[in-house]
């Protein structure tokens, strides 16, 4: 990418990410559209990301309206703005719980990333096309995606592959095939611990457990689960889905009386996200009653 000024536009868009809140997000894209030309492919870009943090909170008016205006100001050389279009349409689409509609724009989406040597956004795209179809027809698109980070010359598509092992471990998972799904997620674990990232980290370590508790190796799962809540308790926080599984483990290990007050806190905790609220709804009222014996 020669274009200096692409260059800074893509650079800028990573680093005003905070995928850990959205509405701050878009409160940075709105803070940063004045330094855009109107009209620029940086300017269509920014929008772009404005329609996805919108989604991601749940504003699905909002998010296609930006994108209409979006779609009404990209002109035909904008190529990467072209393929962000896409791609967040069809993320828009796929939060709504229309997937069937955002799957042909993720496959155009990485159709047309290919062919303008956009590396990155064809490896989030193929991730994408992975993320809406059923788990048998997940692991394919999974490979190329993470074939592409592998070997792409973009840092920024290289910087997928942590991403790419998660989501394949998960897929494993769904497939049953949880020994497959550990080595997955333990490499994780590594590149994780590596960074230094201290959520991403817990998130990794997490994710092993929850693959060692479908193996049956609960005491090796609660141990790490028990280890994480003391970490999210010495920064003064606490986290859902620890406790949900501290449940499942304890539950799990005949320690029903022990479980409960974690199945309780992690409902209390855990219901206040919409987007399980919207979509597993069955999820949440497991927790609730789980928990009643703690009450």
């Amino acid at each position: 990418m020669s274009d200096p000024m692409g260059s800074i536009s893509i650079s800028m868009i990573d680093e005003l990410w905070n995928f850990h809140d959205a509405a701050e997000s878009e409160a940075r894209f709105h803070h940063a559209l004045p330094t855009a030309a109107l009209g620029s492919e940086f300017y269509v870009e920014l929008l772009t990301q404005i329609a996805r943090a919108q989604g991601l909170q749940r504003n699905f008016a909002a998010a296609h309206a930006t994108l209409d205006e979006a779609a009404r100001l990209l002109a035909p050389p904008h190529k990467r703005a072209a393929v962000r279009l896409l791609l967040e349409r069809g993320r828009v689409f796929n939060s709504a719980g229309e997937p069937s509609r955002a799957h042909p724009l993720f496959v155009q989406a990485w159709e047309e990333a290919q062919a303008a040597g956009e590396e990155a956004l064809a490896v989030d795209a193929a991730h994408m096309v992975a993320i809406v179809l059923p788990p048998e027809e997940q692991l394919a698109w999974n490979l190329r995606a993470l074939a592409l980070a592998e070997n792409a010359a973009d840092p920024r598509a290289r910087k997928w592959i942590v991403s790419l092992h998660n989501n394949i471990g998960w897929t494993y998972h769904a497939l049953d095939q949880n020994e497959q799904a550990l080595a997955s997620l333990a490499k994780t674990v590594e590149w994780r611990e590596a960074a230094g990232r201290t959520i991403e980290r817990r998130i990794a370590h997490w994710s092993v457990a929850r693959i060692l508790r479908a193996l049956g190796r609960v005491d090796e799962a609660l141990a790490i689960h028990q280890q994480l809540a003391r970490e999210w308790e010495e920064s003064g926080a606490s986290d859902g889905y620890v406790d949900e599984e501290l449940g499942e483990c304890l539950l799990a290990l005949g320690r029903g009386d022990e479980a409960a007050s974690h199945f309780a806190h992690a409902h209390t905790l855990l219901s206040a996200d919409p987007w399980l609220v919207a979509n597993e709804p069955e999820r949440l009222e497991r927790l609730r009653a789980l928990g009643q014996v703690a009450r």
